[in-house]
Formats: structure tokens, sequence, C-alpha cells
């Protein structure tokens, strides 16, 4: 996409030395795949994300906001327009209330394992499950990231967002709508941050149950290998990994694009994946399923950009 000079100017004087042009994604993506986005942008606090969606909107140019990208995928075409990485927005605030709870309020950019090693210290229990969850606050906010039977809706107080027209608000649990790896929320609404409810524990109990949940990631998941997390969404009853182990898919693989050995509910890139690869391998697993099970497996990763 071309972009006029007036547009150049004026975007790099509102992220002034945080943007890139023709930015390769594959460097970003926990993947390590994915074509060139035209302009990459990161804003360091809430007035620089406002004026710069104002930018973009002002000149009809298409954004996604990203964080970590640990659950995202661009396909080998890149992306026609800004990605709006939030990883500079990395505010961390805590407040006591004095009566055995507390919250803490984080900034869309701040990675979860923070936030988990901040509940440690302050000694407060309710966010174990996040430990080793890749990927950042607006990220696992946005798709209710969750493991062992807890979710982030559990522990939610309060989240703000900004809409495409540069109007922020605060909106409290019970007027948000979560659903299983989804936060239903406005289209191009981006998250700005979160307040999490938590209470006060153990740290000696804290510290082993976080230690239990790393153990078990190191037991099943392929950590040694570039991944995007699991791939689909498990339907009722039966979880997608179990499901593809099942049908003994577990090793095939495309190109370099491999279900993992040890979770089937993971592709892994063994060393020059393409996008190309990892999708034909999507595609690979949920014809077999649906042929074989009659379930339609459903994505949880993003897929962005063009073929």
């Amino acid at each position: 996409m071309a972009y006029n000079g007036a547009f150049k100017k004026e975007i790099e004087q509102i992220v002034p030395g945080r943007i890139r042009w023709h930015e390769l994604m594959a460097h970003h993506t926990s993947m390590g795949v994915g074509g060139t986005a035209d302009l990459f942008i990161e804003p360091g606090n809430v007035d620089e994300l406002r004026k710069a969606l104002a930018c973009l909107v002002g000149y009809s140019i298409p954004f996604v906001p990203v964080g970590n990208c640990t659950n995202l995928i661009v396909r080998d075409g890149g992306y026609r327009g800004a990605i709006i990485s939030l990883r500079g927005m990395g505010t961390v605030d805590i407040k006591l209330n004095g009566q055995g709870n507390g919250f803490i309020y984080g900034e869309a950019g701040v990675a979860l394992s923070r936030l988990v090693e901040l509940t440690v210290r302050e000694c407060f229990t309710g966010m174990e499950f996040c430990a080793g969850i890749p990927g950042s606050i607006g990220g696992a906010v946005k798709m209710n990231a969750g493991a062992y039977g807890s979710e982030l809706k559990d522990v939610i107080a309060e989240v703000t967002v900004i809409d495409r027209n540069g109007i922020i608000a605060a909106k409290r649990r019970g007027d948000l709508s979560f659903e299983y790896r989804n936060l239903v929320m406005e289209e191009e609404s981006i998250i700005v941050s979160a307040v999490f409810g938590l209470q006060e524990g153990d740290e000696e109990q804290i510290r082993k149950r976080i230690a239990e949940i790393i153990s078990m990631r190191k037991q099943k998941h392929p950590l040694g290998y570039r991944n995007a997390g699991s791939i689909f969404k498990n339907p009722k009853p039966v979880p997608a990994g179990k499901i593809i182990d099942d049908l003994g898919l577990k090793g095939s693989r495309v190109g370099d694009a491999q279900i993992s050995e040890q979770h089937g509910n993971f592709i892994i890139n063994l060393g020059s994946a393409t996008c190309r690869d990892i999708i034909r391998l999507i595609d690979y697993i949920t014809k077999r399923v649906v042929e074989e099970t009659g379930i339609s497996l459903e994505t949880e990763i993003k897929i962005i950009g063009d073929v």
C-alpha cells in the first residue's frame, strides 16, 4: 500500500523513533513466520496510542493491535496496514484495601510472566494458573486466557478499552461479556489496561502451585520449538489435543511445520516453516477431524494478512 508524505510525517511525529516501515513480522511472532507489515507502531503510552489511532483512522488505514505476538500468525504476503504493538505500554501498580485482598493494575503490554512474579512477591493468590502462559495482558484478556480450570475472567475486576474514535472507557466486570477464549468487544476497540482482583495468600503455597504448573507445562508442551501455543479451542467434552492424538496425527508435517509429538494441539516450527505450511497443516487437521469424528475444530490462534 502506498502512503502519502503527509501521513508518514504525521505518524512519525506522534510516535517518534518507535515506528518501522516494511517490518518483517517473522521477527516478532512466536512461530517465527510472517511477511512484512506496511508499518509497525509501538506507542509508549495511552496518549500516543490515542493520537496514532486518530491518524490511522483519519487516513483510512487498517490496523491490528498486538502484544507479544505469541498467539498470532501473519501470512507470508504480509499485512497491508499498521501493526500496533502495545508492548511499550508496561505500567503496573498495586492497590491494597486492607481486607485480605487487593488489586493489580497493568497496562496492555505487561507480560503475564511479570504479573505472576508480582503476585508472588506481594503474596496474592488467584493468578497461579497464568504461570508459563506467554503473551501480555492485552492479548490474554482479549482471548480470556486460561489453564487448569481457571480463566482470566475469574480474576478480572475492570478492563479499559479505547475505540477507533479515541474514546476511552473503563468497564467493570459485570459489564463485560466473556466467552470461552474470547472477550466480546466492539470491532477495532483495543484493550488499554486491566485490573485484577486477588486474595492474599501464603507465599510458600503460591510458589509451590506455580512450580507444579511450570513442571506440567514442561512435560506436556514442546517448549524447545517455536510455537504459538494451542492451535485449536477445546470442543466439549474432549480436548482438541486428545482428538488429534487419538487419530494418530501427531508427527504429521507439511514442510517444516509439524504437529508436535509431545502435544497434539501444538504445531511447531522445525526451523524454516512458512505460514503457508502451517495453514496447510491446520487445514489437514480440521479436515481429518471432521471426517473421522464430525467435530469442527475452531482455531484459537489469530491469522491475519495476505496470502
